[in-house]
């Protein structure tokens, strides 16, 4: 099967079908970002080193490759060896009619592999090319390794996430990469669209660090410390920003989360815990005085919910329409109504045989969800389709340092 059909073959009618976009990333950020295009139809391509393939296969669980089955369905695999001069060449042949570009490497690393700007625009002078890193390409920080974990700590995330009286808490799973994932593919597509009927355009380079996504979405922070002086507290479940906004413990042992800030809701919660002078107690009474009194707001929350099951208590605030519900772990999720109802969960087959499940695409177009066209690919699975009967080349030649941010 020729490239160009084997690109159309299973792109379908997907909103990006016909989009070709070729990734060099290693682990959680540009798989992010090439998994979003590739559910939307694009097709990607994932260069991969001969025989260990991206590290993201690594990340296993019971033998099998959990994260790779889930965020890199729908793509196509190669293996290419780099560090010498034919697969290099079988590269150029990907990237002279692509639409997109990822990359993670260290910054300086796609120049020493002769794949610089210039080099680029002489190659495809429509190229978007999206470079990842950790601290930006450029910059004192640029040459500083850029792992999610640095930069979940120095953004300020985990200076505010956990208890005050414990230590800063990391997140439990790759949230600056994902983050900038998802940033990533809204900006390669803007930078593509931009490109689209442009007689005189130029390879567009997107610098996108891990640092500044994850730093955007932790809110006003910088107003509002000039505005206080102080830092945002680490608050556990409570909100700096509103009360109350917790986790409650129920008599059978599980938790419901609330957030209940409106005037409105408070009231008909205070009716219903059997405080209805709530919102005229000078504890109570304003926003301001709720944040300061939070510790007895929240003892009386606590003593009504103490009395009843979940079951009982999800009933309690339903009736008042009260914005409240479960805190679910996935045993829970898995056979929760809503996810059986959203159909958010698909059956996988990884490549030992086993079925596991694995998110559907998160939203829907015009009513259907984009379906999974392929399951993720064996390694170098595609080298055929894309480059006939040549395989990848022997070790050979000085390293590229194509080390991962």
């Amino acid at each position: 099967m020729n490239p160009q059909n084997h690109s159309s073959a299973r792109g379908g009618t997907q909103p990006l079908s016909g989009v070709k976009v070729v990734d060099l990333s290693r682990l959680v950020s540009g798989n992010m970002l090439t998994h979003v295009l590739a559910d939307l139809g694009a097709t990607v391509i994932k260069v991969e080193p001969p025989r260990k393939g991206d590290e993201l296969r690594a990340w296993q669980r019971e033998g099998m490759s959990t994260y790779w089955l889930a965020y890199s369905r729908n793509k196509d695999s190669v293996e290419l060896n780099l560090r010498t001069g034919d697969d290099m060449a079988r590269l150029t042949v990907l990237l002279a009619d692509a639409d997109i570009l990822v990359e993670n490497f260290r910054p300086g690393t796609l120049e020493r592999m002769g794949l610089g700007k210039d080099r680029l625009n002489a190659l495809n002078p429509k190229l978007v090319v999206v470079r990842i890193s950790g601290w930006g390409q450029t910059g004192q920080f640029a040459s500083k390794g850029g792992f999610g974990s640095l930069i979940e700590a120095m953004s300020g995330f985990a200076a505010m996430n956990g208890f005050a009286d414990l230590p800063p808490v990391l997140p439990p799973f790759a949230m600056a990469d994902s983050v900038a994932g998802i940033y990533g593919a809204a900006l390669a597509l803007a930078a593509l669209h931009g490109q689209r009927g442009n007689a005189n355009a130029s390879v567009q380079e997107i610098d996108l660090s891990l640092f500044e996504p994850l730093f955007s979405i932790l809110g006003p922070q910088a107003a509002e410390f000039q505005l206080t002086g102080k830092s945002t507290p680490r608050s556990g479940s409570r909100s700096p920003t509103h009360a109350p906004r917790n986790v409650y413990k129920t008599r059978d042992e599980k938790w419901v989360a609330l957030s209940a800030g409106m005037e409105g809701t408070l009231a008909r919660l205070f009716e219903g815990i059997g405080y209805p002078q709530g919102l005229q107690d000078p504890r109570f009474s304003s926003h301001e005085a709720r944040l300061k009194n939070i510790d007895a707001l929240d003892a009386l929350i606590q003593g009504h919910i103490t009395q009843l099951t979940l079951p009982e208590a999800l009933e309690f605030f339903a009736v008042r329409d009260i914005t409240a519900g479960p805190v679910c772990d996935i045993a829970d999720l898995l056979e929760h109504p809503y996810i059986a109802e959203s159909q958010l969960l698909v059956d996988q087959v990884a490549p030992d045989g086993r079925t596991v499940s694995v998110h559907a695409a998160p939203y829907r177009i015009n009513g259907q969800r984009p379906p999974i066209r392929r399951g993720a690919p064996a390694l170098g699975q595609d080298n055929t389709a894309w480059f006939g009967a040549a395989k990848p080349s022997a070790e050979a030649g000085p390293a590229a340092a194509a080390q991962p941010t």
